[in-house]
């Protein structure tokens, strides 16, 4: 519940500081005052986009602090998931700058917006007009079944189902559309990969036969050229050979008479014995050398194809074209399997459907276990706040599946005797949905564990007795619940534990929004 509440520099508030009674507290004032300043400012703590509009002084920055006993609502487990320093005293507070930069603190540690909605949802609910307008929405009406029935578990193991439907149903969807694709390019990728299977490629493929046709496109001048050296070697009238062995023959005599000369003579005798290997080598060479045209020929068709290959699929090497060959065989393989796929994706899909529909009928069957006696206890307290001839009917249909079950809900609503209920949204008055809203919040009361509850002008078109019994129920709801109710009623306000009296003081320049506790 909220302990303490100040407001700094907001709107026509200067300064405010007040400490609810845990029980039931009364604000009145006259239309203009500020209550409803204090219930924007009470917004600021449960997350709601800040203005700068909203600085008293501009030059001063915007401060509201609510202090919150936490103790015994189950909130460990969030203050841990959002890494928060749990305290039973929990102090949330909204900083607006005077440039308009707004920051969030809970227990001094800052946050975002979305985690402050989350907490504060959690701590206060606030009635509005705008509330009350929701009233006829189908979806605020399935929430309010839901938390009477108790339904949130089972809410929750259904939307786990629908999720894991919805995965599966996209997933399904997803791999029939790319199958659908990869089976229009089928044929072509099958193209693709028969040419490149049909090259045989080799890795290192490229390398050789561009070094071999250089050799073959240059033939006859190798052979021309390998003929001389062997001819210069070994078989002309002056041959290299012939020559360097006299020159040898000479200095193995005049290896005694000098070291020098010694030392000539075995340089020259290791430069014969390579000159004759290298003679056998040419030999080899000019023998082997075959100089045919057609090879030629064959090998410029590969090297041709390989490059034709390569501009086809914009790569430069034969390694890439074999990681695309593999590629597009993977691909085929994909669309040759697909169908054993889709085949388990289609089990898969149903299975999560079965599981989905039994969780959806769970939860259906839950709350419509609840109608009749939700409809009883709004009928009994309609009757309390002076509609005798109200009455109320759940309308329950089954929809097409979506996020919150199977049911289409709609609350039906007649306030007068011998007329059929109608849809909420289009009979009620302003005054039967403010008294209407009041009873579903009687009945929630003691199905959500909500610390404080605040109604805001819920009271609208009703009065004399009828206000009486109005705050009875508020006075019974107070013993579990902090109730803050801002009233015109003096009906009401008589009966608060705290009196809240909200005016506005014009004495200086600037006009500014005071509270006082009455006695």
């Amino acid at each position: 519940m909220l302990q303490k509440l100040f407001i700094k520099n907001y709107a026509l508030i200067q300064e405010l500081n007040i400490s609810p009674n845990p029980q039931l507290n009364i604000i009145t004032g006259e239309t203009g005052a500020g209550k409803s300043i204090m219930l924007g400012a009470v917004g600021l703590l449960l997350g709601k986009r800040a203005d700068t509009k909203v600085l008293y002084q501009e030059d001063e920055k915007c401060v509201v602090e609510g202090h919150f006993q936490i103790k015994g609502y189950d909130l460990k487990d969030f203050f841990e998931q959002e890494e928060l320093d749990f305290e039973p005293e929990c102090i949330i507070r909204r900083e607006i700058s005077a440039a308009g930069k707004s920051r969030a603190f809970v227990n001094d540690s800052p946050v975002r917006l979305e985690t402050l909605k989350v907490l504060g949802d959690k701590l206060m609910d606030i009635h509005s007009q705008h509330q009350t307008l929701l009233l006829g929405e189908e979806d605020f009406q399935l929430n309010l079944i839901d938390a009477y029935t108790r339904s949130g578990e089972l809410l929750s193991a259904f939307e786990i189902k629908f999720s894991r439907y919805s995965e599966a149903k996209s997933q399904l969807k997803q791999f029939t559309k790319n199958h659908q694709k990869m089976e229009a390019d089928r044929d072509y990728h099958q193209f693709l990969f028969d040419e490149l299977d049909k090259a045989k490629l080799q890795v290192d493929e490229q390398l050789e036969l561009e070094e071999k046709i250089k050799v073959l496109e240059n033939g006859e001048f190798i052979q021309q050229k390998l003929t001389e050296a062997y001819t210069l070697l070994e078989q002309s009238e002056y041959d290299v050979n012939s020559a360097l062995h006299q020159v040898v023959e000479a200095f193995r005599r005049l290896q005694d008479f000098n070291q020098s000369y010694k030392e000539i003579f075995e340089r020259l005798q290791s430069t014969y014995i390579e000159i004759q290997d290298i003679s056998r080598t040419v030999e080899s060479e000019s023998t082997q050398f075959d100089h045919d045209p057609s090879e030629l020929h064959n090998v410029q068709e590969r090297l041709s194809l390989i490059y034709q290959l390569q501009k086809k699929h914009q790569v430069e090497s034969i390694a890439e074209l074999l990681e695309i060959q593999q590629n597009l065989e993977e691909q085929l393989g994909q669309v040759a399997d697909a169908s054993g796929h889709i085949l388990k994706l289609e089990q898969e899909l149903t299975q999560a459907e079965k599981e989905m529909k039994e969780a959806g009928e769970a939860l259906s069957e839950n709350r419509q276990k609840g109608f009749p006696s939700l409809e009883k206890e709004l009928k009994d307290l309609l009757l309390d706040l002076g509609m005798e001839d109200a009455s109320i009917k759940i309308q329950r249909e089954e929809k097409e599946v979506e996020v919150n079950g199977l049911d289409k809900i709609d609350l039906l609503f007649s306030a007068n005797k011998g007329i059929a209920p109608q849809p909420l949204r289009s009979v009620a008055s302003g005054g039967e949905f403010s008294r209407l809203m009041f009873a579903f919040k009687y009945v929630m009361a003691d199905k959500v564990s909500m610390p404080t509850i605040i109604f805001d002008e819920i009271d609208t078109g009703i009065s004399g007795e009828i206000a009486i019994k109005m705050v009875k129920m508020m006075q019974k709801m107070a013993k579990s619940h902090q109730v803050i109710t801002i009233s015109h009623l003096p009906q009401i306000a008589a009966k608060g534990d705290h009196h809240y009296f909200v005016f506005k003081d014009n004495s200086a320049e600037k006009s500014v929004s005071k509270i006082k506790l009455l006695s």
